[in-house]
Parts: C-alpha cells; sequence; structure tokens
C-alpha cells in the first residue's frame, strides 16, 4: 500500500498533467475561435476618401467571409499620423487592423525629420490588392480648364492660388508638392482634415485645385460637381476617359500611383495574419468589380512576397523623396 506521502505526490503529479493538458487544449481552442467578436479597421483618414472606401469595401467582404462584424473607424489627424499610431498601440492580437497605403507606411517614414513612428517595424502587411491613381481637380466653373492654365497663372503671380491637402504627408499632398516642383511653380498650400473636408470649399471656388485620389475625386467629376484637369496614371482612366493623362497635358514624367492594403500590429500570431489573407483572397471575384467603379485596380501581390514589395517600395520613394528634398517637421 502506497503511504499517504506517496499517494498524495501522485495526485498532485497527475493534477499538473491534467491541467497542462487542460491548458494545452485551451490554448488550441482559444485560437481556433478566432475571431469571436468585432474586428476593428482603422482609417487613418477622414470619410469618403480612397482610404475609406476602401476600408469599407474590404470590410464588407471580410465580415461575410469570417462571419463576425467588421467595424471601420475613422481616425484623422496630422495627415495619416494619428490614426496609424493608434494602430500601432493596439493590443497584436487581431482584431485591430489598419488601412495602409504610400502616406502612412512609406510617406511619413521618409518625409518627417523626425518620424513618429517605424511603420516598417511596427507593422506587418495582411494584405495589398488595391492600386490608385491621382487626378487634379477644380471647380466646374473655375477659369482653369487645362493644367498648362494652373501653370500660367501661377508663374504669372507666385503663391497667388491656392491649393488644397489633406494634410501634411499625405499622398495628396506630395504628388501635388511633386508637381509644383516639376514645374517651377509655388502654390499656396491650404490643409485640411481629411480630402472629403476640402470638397465645399473646391467647388465654392474658395481654393483653386486639389489633387485627390481617383476615388476619392470621380463621383465629383461624374456629377459634374468638379472638373478633372489631369490624371497621374500613364493610361487614360476608363472610369473618366476625357480626363488626359500628366504627359497628355505637357507635363511628362509625372506618373504617379497609388497601393492601399490590409495591415495589422508587429506581434500578431502569424495563424490569425494567415486566416485573414484566406478570407480577403477569397473575396477577389466580388472586391474586383467595385475596385473598379470607384476608379481603382485590384491587384495581387501574394503572401509571401508581401515584405519584400512593401521594402521595395519604401527604397523607392525615399530616393524620389530625397531628390525632391520634402522634408517636414
Amino acid at each position: 500500500m502506497k503511504s499517504s506521502s506517496s499517494f498524495f505526490r501522485s495526485l498532485t503529479l497527475g493534477g499538473l498533467i491534467g491541467l497542462l493538458t487542460l491548458g494545452g487544449s485551451a490554448s488550441v481552442s482559444i485560437a481556433q475561435t478566432y475571431p469571436d467578436r468585432a474586428i476593428k479597421i482603422i482609417v487613418p483618414t477622414g470619410p469618403g476618401g480612397g482610404y475609406d472606401v476602401y476600408g469599407r469595401l474590404l470590410g464588407d467582404e471580410l465580415s461575410r467571409r469570417i462571419n463576425q462584424s467588421v467595424v471601420v473607424e475613422n481616425k484623422t489627424g496630422a495627415g495619416t499620423v494619428v490614426g496609424t499610431q493608434a494602430a500601432i498601440a493596439a493590443p497584436n492580437d487581431g482584431y485591430t487592423l489598419l488601412v495602409g497605403g504610400l502616406s502612412n507606411i512609406i510617406f511619413n517614414q521618409n518625409l518627417y525629420r523626425k518620424a513618429p513612428y517605424d511603420a516598417m517595424k511596427s507593422l506587418i502587411p495582411v494584405a495589398i490588392n488595391y492600386k490608385n491613381t491621382y487626378m487634379v481637380v477644380t471647380a466646374p466653373n473655375s477659369p482653369f480648364k487645362t493644367m498648362k492654365d494652373v501653370i500660367a497663372a501661377a508663374k504669372a503671380k507666385p503663391n497667388g492660388l491656392n491649393l488644397a491637402t489633406p494634410g501634411q504627408g499625405t499622398g495628396q499632398q506630395l504628388a501635388a508638392v511633386a508637381f509644383m516642383k516639376s514645374v517651377g511653380i509655388q502654390l499656396q498650400e491650404v490643409p485640411y482634415r481629411g480630402a472629403t473636408a476640402v470638397y465645399p470649399d473646391l467647388l465654392s471656388g474658395r481654393v483653386d485645385v486639389f489633387f485627390d485620389s481617383d476615388t476619392g475625386a470621380l463621383p465629383f467629376v461624374k456629377s459634374g460637381h468638379a472638373r478633372a484637369l489631369a490624371i497621374t496614371s500613364a493610361t487614360r482612366s476608363k472610369e473618366a476617359p476625357d480626363v488626359p493623362t500628366m504627359a497628355e497635358a505637357g507635363i511628362p514624367g509625372l506618373e504617379m500611383t497609388a497601393w492601399i492594403g490590409i495591415f495589422a500590429p508587429a506581434g500578431t500570431p502569424q495563424h490569425i495574419i494567415e486566416q485573414l489573407q484566406k478570407a480577403i483572397a477569397a473575396s477577389e471575384k466580388e472586391l474586383q468589380p467595385k475596385f473598379a467603379a470607384i476608379g481603382g485596380e485590384y491587384i495581387h501581390v501574394e503572401a509571401g512576397k508581401l515584405s519584400s514589395f512593401v521594402t521595395s517600395e519604401y527604397n523607392q520613394w525615399a530616393r524620389i523623396i530625397k531628390d525632391s528634398d520634402i522634408k517636414l517637421d
């Protein structure tokens, strides 16, 4: 017969093994239940812009695939900095994602003298599947009918024309700065809190021109509430075939396209990243026509090449920004 001390040692050891086994099963169970509540997608820009439209279209499809609510939260401020920092600071449990693109993932790192965050280290690309370009728009009754009209007026009166931007460090602002440097003019920049906030003043003529994403600009152009002067892609848009490219408008060498995707805080478990990637990839057929309808294009960057894609883009734009001598405080 076992002694009482031997019995208790056996009981304790058996209980410990049972607890460890239970703990292991519980861990697997927890992993397999993701997601068991709503997922939040942070959009670091205001409602109605390219990031916002992309985030809502993708969020709707993702929700259907994972059978959970996907909530889109616009968190604006300092260009795209405030929303991006909020996503970086969120728990890395897969329940907070970020809409990311050139502006908040690539540009800010190279534009700010003291970068507010390191996106390359603090975020993981989950999917990059959208591409768009920029469109130069003005009021429908504006005296500017072409880009040459804008250039001539700006040269006649430096800083005499108002250029709207949705904040420093945004793609729209950088596209405009690149344009000004390429043709040797200076427009007076007027910052707004997001692209949507620009349009009341643009359409009323209080600001003269705006470089917006084609996603944000097309609804106003198609409805006749804004006039498009040029587009920064290599070819004309199928959604606005009458709008000339920059090269056709007499400004060669100013092609600029942008991509958008979904990012997660660094440290998010790989099995969660892969689950999200599968759900997003399964939505390709549904997203293709929706992206096309807003002037964008569905692109496919393989999961295994996402990091190298972002690194390549970072290196390319770092050189462009350095050569343009553009810096933000």
